[in-house]
This record gives C-alpha cells, structure tokens and sequence, in this order.
C-alpha cells in the first residue's frame, strides 16, 4: 500500500479541515496516509543561558515519514514550507506545496487546484526539483552545540536592537576578511528572493550552485554582496564583546557568544519540490514581486486648442 504524507499548519482552519478532506481522499484511493504538523520544524529561539539544547536535524522527521514514503502534501503558506524542509529533507521525501496562505512564493498550486494536482501526482504525471539546503551549525571550541537546516537564510546579527558589528568571515581557503554592518546574511539561490532580496543583494536562479553573502547597511563602501560557489564552507566569527543571535528562515534562533563559530555549508540534504511542469522562475517573479512588467506606455501628445 503506498504511503503519503500530509504536512500542515494547524493553526488555521482551512488547512485542518482540508488536511482531513485530502486524507479521506487518498484513502479512498488506497493509500496509507501519516500526518503531522509544521510546528516540529520550528526550532525556536534559544535563551541566551548554556548550555543550548541540541537537537540534531536527523530527528525532526515526524513519526512514519521516512524512505517509504511516495511524497508529501504540504498545507500553509511559505512559512509551512519552510518548516516542512526541515522536518522531511533527510528522509528524501519529495513535497507538493499547496498554498493556504498570501505569497505563496514557494508553493506549487492553489487549494482550488487540489484534487487535480492530487490526481496528477498519483499517476505519476510530475516532477521533482531539487534545491540546495544550507546546513548552519554553531561551534564552541570545536563542538557542535546548535545546527539547523535552511532553505531560504541565515541571518546573523545583534539583538535586541540593531547595531554596527564586526564579523570576521571566511569563505573556502581564502583569506578572512572582516565586514563591519549592522549583521550578514547567507542565502541560498531560493532565499534570494527573501531577506537577500530586501537587503538589496541579486536574485539568483534556482539550480545555479551557489551561495551569497549580503552585508546588512555596512559601514563601508567596499563591502557589497558576494556570490561564491556552494561548495565553499563559510566560518564567520564575531569579533565584539556582546552575544549575537543567529537566525534560520525566519523562525528559529540561537545565541552566539564571542567564543562560537557559525560553520554554514551546503547540506547533504536538498529540498525536494514536486512540481507538475518544468518550473517557470522568470514567471513566478512577475506574478508574485512584479518583476519585468512593461512600463506604462506615455500619453501620446495631442494638439491644444
């Protein structure tokens, strides 16, 4: 009997009620169906006491979801998305996103498209898009204290309130620079068109393999975005005297004192998306952030009386 699972945000009804609605329905068709909420991909934010609570990204896959398992349906807006990953990434599952929120950037289909995307995912009539995964893992002294997966950023800064920092950055075997801003962001080519993005770094199309480094409001002309191969670790240092935070997607942090490293490199781990024709980025970008829309035409002019 093949298995399917179903992904979640449960704290909105229109995602409950057509979890229970799609679970009948693949039933009906014969197949096994686990469930499980976003919230076991959302990390949460550290305190800033140790020792920190290590949770390594191999457990975050929910109870039944594992190698078997055909796919997933994925109920909620980007945020869901996000948290999703992180939840199935290891195990290799392959998500169908299905928007129940407002953007929708990173979703495939809409909820009144369900039942034929569902349809169509059945007999096969899909795809599957990998995207690269960034593995963002807090050092002290060489151990491994906090790790993470991320799809879209990781953002180091100073809270709680934003102020100029200096970061001593590496990236692969070249010389550590040193980058005074208010904090960095380290994004993958789907995250480009996040945090990245309204930080003033480029849009990056997915499958290019690499990774950007955006400095936020630097304190320095030189120091501008730089887009380096994926297969390059990145180590960042603080070098001030007060605790920073670092900040995965949007919703899970951990505080970094003076003596932590923040090792970012590619995860072994890419995000799986099913997609139900070859991917169209130029499209998704006119349609969600208005890029390449043509310029209102001039009135053209006319005699006056």
């Amino acid at each position: 009997m093949p298995k399917v699972g179903i992904i979640y945000n449960d704290i909105k009804p229109v995602a409950c009620q057509v979890t229970q609605e799609v679970k009948a329905k693949l039933e009906s068709l014969g197949h096994s169906v686990k469930t499980a909420t976003g919230v076991g991909g959302i990390l949460g934010y550290s305190s800033p006491d140790r020792p920190i609570c290590h949770t390594p990204v191999e457990s975050l896959v929910p109870d039944g979801f594992d190698e078997d398992m055909a796919f997933a349906i994925v109920l909620g807006g980007d945020g869901t998305v996000l948290s999703a990953f992180r939840q199935v990434a290891p195990a290799g599952i392959p998500l169908l996103t299905v928007n129940t929120g407002h953007m929708g950037f990173l979703t495939e289909a809409y909820l009144n498209q369900l039942p034929y995307v569902i349809e169509q995912v059945v007999a096969g009539n899909c795809m599957v898009e990998e995207r690269a995964m960034i593995a963002v893992k807090l050092l002290h002294k060489e151990a491994l204290i906090w790790e993470a997966l991320c799809l879209n950023e990781a953002v180091l800064h100073r809270e709680p309130l934003t102020s100029m920092c200096h970061f001593e950055v590496s990236v692969g075997h070249h010389a550590p620079v040193d980058i005074a801003a208010d904090g960095i962001i380290i994004s993958t080519p789907t995250g480009s068109t996040a945090y990245s993005l309204s930080a003033g770094g480029p849009v990056i199309t997915p499958g290019v393999p690499v990774l950007q480094l955006i400095p936020i409001c630097p304190h320095s002309l030189a120091s501008r975005g730089l887009v380096f191969p994926n297969s390059e670790p990145v180590m960042i240092a603080s070098a001030n005297p007060d605790p920073l935070v670092i900040v995965v997607d949007g919703n899970a942090g951990c505080y970094v004192v003076p003596e932590d490293r923040v090792c970012l490199e590619k995860s072994p781990y890419p995000a799986k998306f099913i997609r139900l024709r070859p991917p169209e980025f130029f499209k998704v970008l006119r349609e969600k952030l208005g890029w390449g829309l043509p310029h209102i035409a001039k009135p053209t002019s006319v005699e006056l009386p």
